[in-house]
């Protein structure tokens, strides 16, 4: 891979994890490292804390659970509820708290489809065929 090189200071426990995470997942710790700053780079605009914390820990996941990450859906009963509520909100205005849980429940639906796009960068970068998710063989 061509960019640029660039030397930083890590703390101790900092760089420990990132050892950890390439032995487990039998790569370099520069590839490692690598995937955690571009797998953190495009979510900065993302609207919690919490979840761009949770889409950078994906980097250190290895290729099975990210497989996993990348065909994560939101739960069928809150499918069908947002469901429910968008019908409802053709015919008639939503009450306040049904507004306030169709909030939620979008912001659910916004953060899964953020995970399993992620979980599916970083797939990609791993030489995985992600056209298919049901293949889980490296190029």
């Amino acid at each position: 891979m061509s960019g640029h090189v660039v030397t930083i200071t890590l703390p101790e426990t900092v760089y420990e994890q990132i050892r950890q995470a390439a032995e487990r997942s039998h790569r370099l710790v520069d590839d490692v490292l690598a995937e955690a700053v571009a797998a953190v780079a495009p979510v900065m605009d993302a609207p919690s804390r919490t979840l761009r914390s949770a889409l950078a820990h994906l980097a250190y996941l290895n290729d099975a659970a990210l497989w996993q990450a990348a065909r994560t859906t939101m739960p069928a009963e809150q499918r069908e509820r947002l469901a429910t509520l968008h019908d409802k909100q053709q015919r008639e205005p939503l009450t306040a708290a049904e507004r306030t849980e169709e909030q939620a429940l979008l912001a659910l639906y916004r953060e899964t489809l953020l995970v399993r796009g992620q979980a599916a960068i970083l797939l990609r970068q791993r030489g995985y065929d992600i056209a298919d998710p049901q293949q889980f063989t490296p190029r």
